[in-house]
């Protein structure tokens, strides 16, 4: 085999193995490429996902909105009742004193 030979078959090794490689890493990206469908696919549920935490933020903030009125509500309504039994405490105080009086009157 002369120097010519040896180089010219190196080189045929060499292109096959390349030819090869390449086929292999064809065949490989052809089987485990992605479909546009898919990345489609996975981009509305980025998106159907992105939408539902808002959605979900607001709900939050309503909540919490909704839960601060009603606190505010019922520290006013507590208030209202407090006043109210002091009224009525008085009244009965009030109301007392005066069948005293009208007992103490009638008697005397």
């Amino acid at each position: 085999m002369t120097r010519t030979d040896f180089i010219i078959t190196t080189a045929i090794i060499l292109f096959v193995a390349f030819c090869m490689g390449w086929f292999a890493n064809w065949l490989i990206h052809r089987f485990s490429r992605v479909s546009q469908a898919d990345v489609d696919q996975l981009e509305r549920m980025s998106q159907e996902l992105h939408e539902a935490e808002e959605t979900r933020d607001q709900a939050i903030t309503y909540l919490q909105q909704r839960e601060a009125e009603l606190t505010n509500q019922l520290a006013q309504t507590e208030a209202e009742l407090s006043a109210a039994m002091e009224g009525l405490r008085d009244a009965r105080h009030e109301a007392e004193e005066l069948r005293a009086h009208i007992e103490r009157v009638n008697q005397g």
